[in-house]
């Protein structure tokens, strides 16, 4: 708990209007705090969303952060992800990163039709593509120099889970639209949150713990009978949350006074 003498400090914008926390602002220096500010973020224990600019300086002075540390480096990094999944045994679907030099082997290890993404910015379905010709591969190499392929598993929805501090707090469905192979609402999918199977749930805690995400969506989808992790993603949407009549920003607050934010060996 927290008393009207010690406020918890954020930096980032997520928890700004509640009343227990002081949000200063993201500034791209630090001496451009005030000094009074400056004071309040180096005595402080906890600095709450501190943005990626700060999280890595927060973490070596050893003051706790929410979200991690690792929360910040893989987010909208989907080349670091990949290999972090593969690294700790995750599900994953096969995903191979090509440089300008290997650009031609890309037709050697994948058959059409394949996935390509955008190594980063490809956030709401944008920069996902499903590659079916050669004219469709020469246009996405046209994007990017980094190519991002991965194996096609053909599925009309896939499962969303949001966790908390590695607490599944809500799951759906986003079922793709006719004639989409994007599920992501803003591509036309739909959400359902009926018959939510409990394999993926108990997969999710998993990966969230292993991973040390504590505050992130989870994509997963079902294939040949196995659940495939596809991303983790830090900047998750808030539509399911709102449909079901959740506040975010409450929860976290809930949380945060009760100290179920952090874990035990945070």
């Amino acid at each position: 708990m927290v008393s009207g003498n010690h406020p918890f400090i954020a930096l980032g914008s997520r928890l700004k209007g509640i009343p227990e926390v002081i949000t200063l602002g993201l500034k791209p220096n630090f001496l451009d705090y005030s000094p009074r500010e400056r004071d309040l973020i180096i005595e402080a224990d906890i600095i709450l969303y501190p943005t990626l600019n700060y999280a890595q300086f927060f973490t070596t002075m050893g003051k706790r952060i929410f979200p991690s540390v690792e929360t910040y480096l893989y987010a909208d990094e989907k080349i670091k992800q990949t290999t972090l999944f593969y690294m700790l045994e995750l599900p994953h679907p096969r995903t191979r990163i090509y440089y300008p030099l290997h650009h031609g082997d890309i037709l050697k290890d994948f058959t059409f039709p394949f996935i390509a993404k955008l190594p980063r910015a490809s956030a709401q379905g944008k920069g996902v593509f499903r590659i079916d010709s050669e004219e469709d591969l020469e246009a996405y190499l046209g994007m990017t120099k980094v190519a991002y392929v991965q194996e096609y598993l053909p599925h009309r929805r896939d499962l969303r889970i949001v966790l908390i501090n590695c607490e599944p707090i809500l799951a759906y469905w986003r079922e793709c639209a006719p004639g989409n192979f994007k599920s992501n609402l803003y591509q036309g999918g739909s959400i359902n949150f009926e018959d939510i199977p409990e394999e993926p749930l108990l997969r999710a805690v998993e990966t969230a713990e292993k991973c040390r995400f504590n505050d992130v969506g989870l994509d997963f989808i079902e294939y040949n009978g196995k659940w495939y992790l596809i991303e983790a993603n830090m900047k998750y949407g808030r539509k399911g949350l709102e449909i079901k009549g959740m506040d975010l920003k409450q929860i976290l607050r809930e949380k945060l006074l009760s100290g179920d934010l952090f874990n035990p060996s945070s």
